[in-house]
């Protein structure tokens, strides 16, 4: 019988913090970027960390590596509002991109001279009021950021300011895109669901009045065919988004486009780790489109 007792664990050791167990795994602190994320690869493996809290984690080093560049929206996919659109025109410009921040713009496409936010038209809107509307009583200032301007950064002057949409200028001054606070966040907890997203259980949504669908890039490659009559190879790949991908040859960015066979494919919601939503056109003017 063993006489001595048996020793009591502090509760702190007993608890390795997460960093000590990991930390573990490599018998050594990480000495820069590269092995910490191997450490937190490493991690994922042995179960210590989930792989959606290891994927924000990613997520959230890389920023400092990406540029306002990268996920800006073009110049020539900005909805904007002209300074002199009457009010009926400004409602149509917002209903039709369902976005709630609108850059307004003088002169020329170039001049961006404050940001017009949906709500602001509200209270005109419930009384009434609207064809008094002064645009220039109602904008907001406008945050000017360079395509090189790193999304850490960027995040904390989103945060710091209260911003949530910037103009991005190229090196000589001109507007290159925009570049919102979602836009940021995305690339570290993945896609945000926004104007193109439907319900959960369906992979495939028609859009009434339109000649294009709705696509997750989940889709079975087998469901895909059924629905558009399409017959593509499902021996390489099991997902729409897996098929277009090797078409683009890399991953591509959201609003880049790709025909493959008869179809149309353009990229609506993606990051620097997947495509999440595809829009799909015929060529044809006159799809087959089962309707929903």
């Amino acid at each position: 019988m063993n006489d001595y007792p048996t020793p009591t664990v502090p509760k702190t050791t007993a608890s390795k913090s997460f960093i000590e167990k990991i930390s573990a795994l490599l018998n050594g602190e990480p000495r820069n970027a590269e092995e910490l994320i191997e450490l937190l690869k490493a991690a994922g493996d042995r179960g210590l960390i989930n792989q959606e809290a290891m994927s924000i984690v990613l997520g959230a080093l890389q920023l400092s590596e990406m540029h306002a560049r990268e996920i800006m929206i073009p110049q020539s996919q900005m909805a904007v509002i002209h300074l002199h659109d009457d009010a009926e025109t400004i409602l149509k410009i917002i209903n039709e991109s369902a976005h709630s921040r609108f850059p307004v713009t003088g002169e020329n496409h170039q001049e961006i001279i404050g940001i017009l936010l949906a709500k602001d038209l509200l209270p005109l809107a419930s009384s009434g009021q609207l064809d008094k509307l002064n645009i220039k009583k109602l904008l907001r200032p406008t945050s000017f950021v360079p395509e090189s301007k790193r999304l850490n950064t960027l995040l904390t002057e989103f945060r710091a300011n209260r911003n949530h949409m910037a103009i991005v200028v190229d090196e000589y001054g001109g507007v290159a895109g925009l570049v919102t606070i979602e836009d940021v966040l995305e690339q570290i907890v993945g896609d945000i669901e926004d104007e193109h997203d439907f319900l959960e259980d369906s992979l495939i949504k028609t859009v009434e009045g339109e000649n294009h669908c709705i696509v997750k890039a989940l889709t079975p490659l087998e469901d895909f065919n059924d629905y558009f009559k399409t017959q593509f190879s499902d021996d390489e790949f099991d997902t729409i988004g897996g098929l277009v991908t090797h078409h683009f040859g890399h991953l591509p960015k959201r609003n880049e486009s790709i025909r493959v066979q008869d179809l149309v494919f353009r990229v609506l919601s993606a990051d620097n780790r997947t495509i999440r939503l595809l829009q799909v056109t015929p060529i044809d003017a006159r799809p087959a489109i089962e309707s929903a």
